[in-house]
């Protein structure tokens, strides 16, 4: 059976608060686990949530601020001290590589793990899969920032009562999938499309081109928040969003469902991030994330 779904690790954005960790969110997709922004004490809040070194087959980092990235280090360690059974792959901004280099080789460990670096310097897809198609755009932000989006293909979706008027069963209906005709029957005569899922990451950004690429027509969007509305200057000087602003990115560009997350310190009502989220129009599903919450993609349109 497929899971789908978002472990939340951590939401804090700078400064971590008493409640809330540095950044860190596994994406669970099918059997293979994409873990975001490992940010200072990733590893412990992944004991906390029941994510494992194993569940790791992919690491996507947006850039290469301190709350986005400290927790490399010790989450590389902790792949190659579990003897992690696959191969891993690290995404991150080409121009940090430096960064990354230093973060992979903090300290003395035995590499025992075949991780692989494929750095981002461009839009564009960084990887295929039966599963999805993982690529990245650039957002707006004072150091080189990237988002992800996976797009799971799109398939089609057999229709049993088609099916039987044409009088095919069995071992019929996987030939005409494979084949797209059977004795003269075309496989849209049987069947409909069906959408495949769309998940997107988007993290420290002002508005921008790349946020709406990144979210448009996503069924679950995770998305900075980091000031509220009333500080909008500030988010823009410091190169982020506000909650109003994330929500209005997710409701023009068709979203599903609204993860808002990454907030600073200097707020304790999580309430005013939905309230404001809401009065900017969005009336999809939303999540104001906390620590180790766990999250559901949404199933699929029927």
């Amino acid at each position: 059976m497929s899971v789908r779904e978002l472990v939340v690790l951590g939401t804090a954005s700078q400064v971590p608060t008493r409640h809330r960790n540095h950044n860190g969110y596994l994406l669970r997709w099918d059997g293979e686990g994409i873990l975001f922004d490992p940010g200072e004490g990733t590893q412990r809040q992944m004991l906390r949530a029941g994510v494992a070194a194993h569940d790791i087959n992919r690491i996507c980092v947006t850039h290469f601020h301190g709350d986005h990235s400290l927790g490399l280090a010790g989450v590389i360690q902790r792949i190659n001290l579990d003897q992690v059974p696959h191969p891993v792959t690290a995404h991150f901004p080409a121009s940090g590589q430096h960064f990354f280099d230093r973060l992979r080789h903090a300290t003395a460990y035995r590499q025992s793990v075949d991780l692989a670096e494929v750095p981002v310097a461009a839009d564009g897809v960084l990887a295929i899969t039966d599963a999805y198609v993982l690529d990245s755009h650039r957002l707006s932000h004072p150091v080189e920032s990237y988002g992800y989006r996976l797009t799971e293909p799109d398939r089609v979706r057999m229709l049993p009562a088609k099916l039987a008027e044409h009088g095919i069963g069995g071992p019929d209906v996987g030939r005409i999938q494979r084949d797209g005709v059977l004795r003269g029957i075309p496989l849209d005569a049987v069947s409909e499309p069906r959408r495949g899922q769309r998940f997107a990451f988007v993290m420290d950004t002002r508005l921008c081109d790349g946020a709406y690429a990144l979210a448009e027509g996503c069924d679950m969007l995770v998305i900075e928040s980091t000031f509220l509305d009333e500080d909008g200057r500030l988010a823009a000087d410091h190169g982020h969003l506000t909650a109003g602003e994330a929500a209005r990115v997710a409701k023009e560009s068709g979203v599903r469902h609204l993860v808002l997350t990454h907030f600073s310190q200097r707020y304790n009502d999580p309430d005013a991030f939905e309230h404001q989220a809401r009065a900017a129009g969005f009336e999809g599903e939303l999540t104001i994330a906390q620590d180790l919450i766990t999250v559901p993609v949404p199933t699929r349109h029927q």
